[in-house]
Formats: C-alpha cells, sequence, structure tokens
C-alpha cells in the first residue's frame, strides 16, 4: 500500500482535523467509506487516513517522541489496517479499532523505551492544564519522560490514552481488550509508580 494513505509526514498530521464524533451524518459517512474499503477501495481508505493520520501520529510519538519512529509506526498501524478492515465488523468506532491496532504496534516496538513528550510532563503535573499551559522545567520534564518509560507497558499505553486523548475508561477499556475496572487500576498505579519513582529521582539527586 502506497501513496497518500502512507504519506504521514509531521505537515500532513498538523493538517488533518479531528473527527466529529458526534455527527451521526458523520459517522454515517464513515461507515460507508469502511464498506468501500472492504470492497477494496484504496481511496476510500486514502481519505480515512487523512481522517486520522494526525491522531494515530500522535498517538505513535508520544510513545516514542521521535518523529521518524512515530511515522514508522503510523505508517505499519494503517497498513495493518488496511489488511484486516475486511475483519472489521462495526462492533466498536472504526477510530476505537484503528487505535487498537496502533497502540498494539507501540507496545510491539522496540523504540516503545524511548521517553515521552515533554507534554506529559505538563498534563501529569495539572491534568487540567492543556498544551498551552506552562511549561515545566526542561529538567523536571526530562525526570518525568525517564520515569514514564519505566512503567509496564500496560500502565503506560493507559497513561497516554487517558491523559492525551483524553478518552474515556470505556473506550481505553476496548482499545486495550481489558475492562473498565482494568483500566482504573491500570491508571490508579500508573500513577502512583510516577510519584514513587519521581520521589526516587529526586532523592538520588539531593
Amino acid at each position: 500500500m502506497r501513496g497518500a494513505a502512507l504519506a504521514l509526514t509531521i505537515g500532513a498530521a498538523a493538517g488533518a482535523s479531528r473527527p466529529d464524533e458526534g455527527s451521526v451524518s458523520r459517522r454515517d459517512a464513515e461507515r460507508e467509506l469502511v464498506h468501500a474499503c472492504q470492497r477494496g477501495d484504496r481511496e476510500a481508505f486514502d481519505r480515512l487516513v487523512e481522517r486520522y493520520q494526525r491522531d494515530v501520529y500522535r498517538l505513535c510519538y508520544r510513545y516514542v517522541n521521535r518523529h521518524e519512529d512515530a511515522n514508522d509506526l503510523a505508517q505499519d498501524a494503517f497498513l495493518k489496517a488496511w489488511r484486516a478492515v475486511g475483519r472489521f465488523r462495526g462492533d466498536s468506532a472504526f477510530s476505537t479499532w484503528l487505535y487498537r491496532i496502533a497502540v498494539n504496534a507501540c507496545l510491539n516496538s522496540r523504540a516503545l523505551r524511548r521517553p515521552l513528550t515533554q507534554e506529559l510532563s505538563e498534563r501529569l503535573a495539572d491534568p487540567r492544564r492543556g498544551a498551552d499551559g506552562d511549561v515545566e522545567s526542561e529538567d523536571e520534564s526530562r525526570r518525568v519522560r525517564e520515569a514514564v518509560t519505566r512503567l509496564p507497558d500496560k500502565q503506560r499505553a493507559t497513561l497516554i490514552l487517558k491523559i492525551y486523548h483524553e478518552l474515556t475508561h470505556e473506550e481505553v477499556a476496548e482499545i486495550l481488550g481489558a475492562t473498565v475496572g482494568t483500566v482504573k487500576s491500570n491508571l490508579f498505579h500508573a500513577r502512583a509508580n510516577l510519584r514513587r519513582l519521581l520521589v526516587e529521582a529526586g532523592e538520588k539527586r539531593s
């Protein structure tokens, strides 16, 4: 699969817009695109890529903190989605199904051990603040990134989906193939482990 469906550059990712999940007509249009893909229509798949490439790229980038690796992972996710779209039954939203593929690509990648972006440390410091909030000091950001790389994979995945993508517990559970209770537990332990790791890092510095 080549062409527009795999042209996942930073410029393209920044230009795509997030779909309005609350629009019935948009969901219907997306369903038609998926059906067209299942009939082998690559142009229909290109349109789905254009719709979701920004979110998928950002999800991958937050795992690896490296543009080249994020592009590779995003392309891998879309390739797998194209190959598997015939098996998509519509039991969940297409975006949920696509995120699940992207998360699995990240979990299976060695690049997963790279540190996260500074944005995560900002949101962890104050979950109410967005990307436009005050920037944490570089030293603190580095320590948070290093701590996050030491989290168990599922805790890390849960943290990213909840904090970055602001998904509900139910949506995260669908993506990770877990129960809502497990998602809540993973999030609780991820935050607790981050606090512990940061305290330990601070004690080593003092």
